[in-house]
């Protein structure tokens, strides 16, 4: 880690961030220090600190930083706008993180932006639970969205098995969301025409991969009518998802999902190695991974500045030689060290407006 860095990085965070001056330079010191250590185990990010100063001493000071800021909620994102310089509208996507620290469940619900060329955490919510989320829980981390960003920027929101249920999907439905949602084979689905079966039922008696139809049954209290797509995979498995806009689009679309899956693993093991944390408070957690989706989203920034108008190359088999991701976290760590000046001030510096006051049902 290098003065400069630090140095620069406070100056650049220093309008947006109501913090002291001590507290401010705390933050940037664990930012860079994640970054050129990768990892946000606190004791290696002290050990990253330039000088004299003794480790032990350092420790306590991110200790402290934990203990004693707070932020409120949503704090990162107009930060992840400027840096990713997020304009007109994009994907979400909708996933968990779960992992154990001794007898402690940590287990993140996580709201991404994805576009072409990024896929950084925008929105989360600390559940203080082992397995799946509850429709309230997602409901209240859509809604809080809606609070900063008008429906227009979501592209389409995309979500995979666990993210079901009648008054979820309304949510959706009732707020304009489009959504691509998968489904499993087993649920139980009424047809436009009044059929009830499941979805590989009605996937074997016709060859029709579309459908519309209504998830339950008829004589329950019934859903909203969604359009259904599938297709068959090579595992003999079939893919299916819903919608409430165009099926054979949102089965197309369904793909871009991956990339959650993707940025949990940069911000896992093929980067910043979240579950070395030993914190597992959820308003320090929440805190943690505010700055996690930071340094992401300047490597992310890193990248595009790196390759402009370009992609990355592919290898024979088609797939990129290195992720977006990795290419710019390994450009920002050899600058950080190099040319740090550049690397806090390269790429946008402007946010585009945020669209607010979105009327949420």
């Amino acid at each position: 880690m290098s003065h400069p860095a630090i140095a620069t990085l406070r100056g650049y965070l220093r309008p947006h961030l109501d913090l002291s001056k001590s507290r401010l330079e705390t933050l940037c010191m664990i930012v860079v220090g994640m970054i050129g250590a990768r990892t946000v185990n606190l004791s290696h990010i002290a050990s990253e600190r330039p000088g004299t100063t003794l480790i032990a001493s350092t420790y306590r000071r991110l200790q402290r930083f934990f203990q004693h800021v707070r932020l409120e909620d949503g704090w990162a994102v107009p930060l992840i706008v400027r840096l990713l310089g997020l304009a007109g509208s994009w994907d979400l996507a909708l996933d968990r993180t779960q992992w154990q620290i001794g007898t402690k469940d940590v287990n993140f619900l996580v709201l991404a932006v994805i576009t072409g060329r990024h896929r950084v955490p925008l929105m989360w919510t600390v559940l203080d639970k082992r397995g799946n989320s509850h429709t309230d829980e997602r409901v209240a981390l859509l809604r809080r969205y809606l609070k900063v960003f008008e429906v227009s920027t979501i592209r389409r929101l995309l979500a995979d098995r666990e993210f079901i249920g009648r008054e979820w999907l309304e949510f959706l439905c009732k707020n304009n969301i489009i959504f691509s949602i998968r489904l499993k084979e087993n649920l139980r689905v009424t047809t436009e025409e009044g059929h009830e079966l499941t979805l590989l039922a009605r996937l074997r008696r016709s060859r029709c991969r579309s459908f519309r139809g209504r998830l339950g049954l008829a004589d329950g209290e019934g859903g909203p009518l969604l359009n259904f797509a599938a297709k068959p995979l090579k595992d003999g498995e079939w893919l299916i998802v819903v919608s409430n806009g165009d099926a054979r689009k949102a089965l197309q679309a369904y793909r871009k999902r991956w990339a959650i899956e993707c940025l949990f693993g940069d911000a896992k093991t093929r980067g910043l190695n979240l579950e070395d944390t030993r914190l597992t408070d959820p308003r320090k957690l929440n805190l943690l991974l505010a700055l996690v989706a930071l340094a992401l989203a300047w490597a992310s920034r890193t990248a595009v500045t790196l390759l402009g108008s370009r992609m990355p190359k592919r290898k024979a088999h088609g797939y990129f030689a290195k992720s977006v991701f990795r290419i710019g976290f390994d450009e920002l760590r050899r600058l950080l060290r190099t040319n740090p000046g550049a690397a806090v001030t390269s790429g946008p510096r402007h946010a585009p407006s945020t669209p607010r006051n979105a009327r949420v049902v």
